[in-house]
């Protein structure tokens, strides 16, 4: 009686919820929800590779310039809806269309668009493997032999054998962060939001609308471009070098260079982060290298060359980085006590009932569960990744490339590698979970203390510069990979996507391209 009592009860709420719009599975109650394979289709990777080049170029841009790199997700997850929507119109009017555009297939496009464009960042090319380079080895040491230039085979090689280390890593515990603790994971929530919202008849029309805008903007930014590339002759020529403060400001590079891609990491940023970027070039380009520079020849040489880091340059260079490396490590550990109490915490609450969830055991079941996570949890459980190979792959690729980074960088010595692989599942933990709750990666962090760390370690005298560099490379491609996926699997979880299939474009296994168009 007590049993049907409770059916009739739960009834009753999934009613109410459905009559008050709050439901989101509701809606697509009707859809069958496809298998992880057909999730997987030619269109989707073909769409995703066309936006993982525009994407990199982007990141690449926004790397080796400002530095920061907002989060793409939501434009990854609308641009993949636009163009696979313009795909399926286009194959239904010639008769050609075997399967219809899902939610699922198009958070496959944009987790596939988010793992390649964050190679671009997390793959160094704008940080450690640049620092490798002759040029900057120059600038920083006597010792000239201390560098690696960048050569495609090398750099290829490297991302191959350390990329995925971060994918086995959190695999296991994906349904402790998503079913189990339930965190929040803005940007991912977020994306899985708008993708829902697109597949509805009304949010079809809010993304029509959203890709007229788009398209509006992006045609004025790429004339804009265009037209001032009529006006560049060279180097210290055009808009992007027009004195638009003034000739005395110019001189201190004060100047605005007419560039749309700045304007538009403004709008995305937050407010405070372009304040404070504001304040330091005021601080420093207005007030601090003017009054050094005055100091030349007293502070330091003055017939050095304006990029050597035993003049002006080095002030400019070890002042920042001091200033970054202090912040970053108090966010650091603010992050991770902040993770750390968390999920003591949640221990704590589930130690009451039962013991620490793994993802191979079933949750407590919720005296109140909505109907949406009962959906949404079954589905997301049923195409189990076996702890077990998550494991063996993160074994056996660990193995693969403690064997062979020593042959792509001497100084690397394999022990250097044995610690850092048996330290990373637990800092990949850190950050995933710390993403999580503040949406907010330390990849970059991690990748400075490995520096520190393995540098000090190997000692100036034995290449410690290179090591540690490569170092710093192995730990932030795992943390960062570790982090981007768990945002992944909670826009998965949201949209009913399997985790299968999630993984799989992250991993680039192309067994699932079928369904053409």
């Amino acid at each position: 009686m007590d049993h049907n009592g409770r059916d009739d009860d739960r009834k009753k709420e999934d009613k109410k919820e459905e009559e008050n719009g709050l439901s989101v599975e509701r809606v697509f109650e009707n859809q069958e929800v496809p298998s992880w394979r057909n999730q997987l289709t030619l269109r989707a990777f073909v769409v995703s590779f066309v936006l993982s080049i525009l994407f990199s170029f982007i990141v690449m841009k926004l790397n080796l310039t400002t530095g920061i790199i907002p989060s793409l997700n939501v434009s990854a997850g609308l641009l993949g809806f636009f163009f696979i929507k313009t795909w399926t119109k286009f194959a239904e009017r010639s008769g050609l269309l075997k399967q219809p555009f899902t939610r699922q297939e198009n958070t496959v496009i944009q987790t596939c668009v988010v793992a390649s464009s964050g190679i671009a960042f997390s793959g160094g090319f704008g940080s450690y493997l640049f620092g490798m380079s002759e040029a900057v080895a120059k600038q920083s040491t006597e010792h000239t032999d201390a560098f690696k230039n960048p050569s495609l085979s090398w750099m290829i090689g490297f991302l191959f054998v350390v990329s995925f280390l971060g994918l086995f890593s959190v695999v296991p515990l994906r349904k402790v962060m998503i079913v189990d603790f339930k965190l929040t994971y803005p940007s991912g929530t977020a994306t899985a939001h708008l993708i829902n919202s697109f597949h509805t008849p009304a949010g079809a029309k809010l993304a029509k609308k959203q890709v007229k805008v788009l398209g509006k903007f992006f045609s004025f930014s790429f004339l804009w471009g265009v037209f001032q590339w009529f006006y560049t002759a060279g180097d210290g020529c055009g808009f992007a070098s027009f004195p638009s403060l003034g000739l005395k400001a110019y001189e201190n590079q004060f100047f605005f260079d007419f560039s749309a891609t700045y304007v538009g990491v403004g709008m995305i940023c937050p407010y405070i982060i372009n304040v404070s970027v504001l304040l330091g070039g005021i601080l420093s380009w207005g007030l601090m290298w003017p009054l050094i520079d005055t100091k030349k020849g007293d502070w330091y040489p003055a017939d050095l060359e304006a990029s050597s880091l035993h003049g002006l340059q080095g002030y400019k260079v070890f002042i920042a980085i001091a200033l970054i490396l202090g912040d970053g490590l108090y966010n650091f550990f603010k992050v991770l006590s902040r993770t750390l109490a968390a999920l003591f915490f949640q221990l704590r609450v589930r130690n009451a009932t039962s013991n620490l969830p793994i993802a191979d055991r079933s949750s407590p079941e919720s005296s109140k569960i909505s109907y949406d996570e009962q959906q949404r949890t079954r589905l997301f459980l049923k195409d189990q990744i076996p702890t077990w190979f998550s494991i063996a792959g993160y074994v056996a690729i660990a193995a693969i490339s403690t064997a062979t980074l020593p042959h792509i960088f001497h100084e690397l010595k394999w022990y250097y590698i044995l610690v850092i692989y048996i330290f990373a599942p637990t800092l990949a933990f850190c950050n995933a979970y710390g993403c999580g709750l503040t949406d907010w990666s330390l990849a970059s962090t991690y990748g400075k203390l490995a520096i520190f760390v393995i540098g000090a370690w190997a000692g100036a005298s034995h290449g410690g510069v290179l090591a540690g560099l490569a170092a710093c490379g192995v730990m932030m491609n795992i943390v960062s990979t570790a982090s981007d996926l768990s945002q992944d699997f909670k826009t998965g979880y949201l949209t009913l996507s399997s985790p299968r299939s999630v993984c799989e474009p992250t991993d680039w296994h192309c067994n699932g391209l079928h369904n053409f168009p």
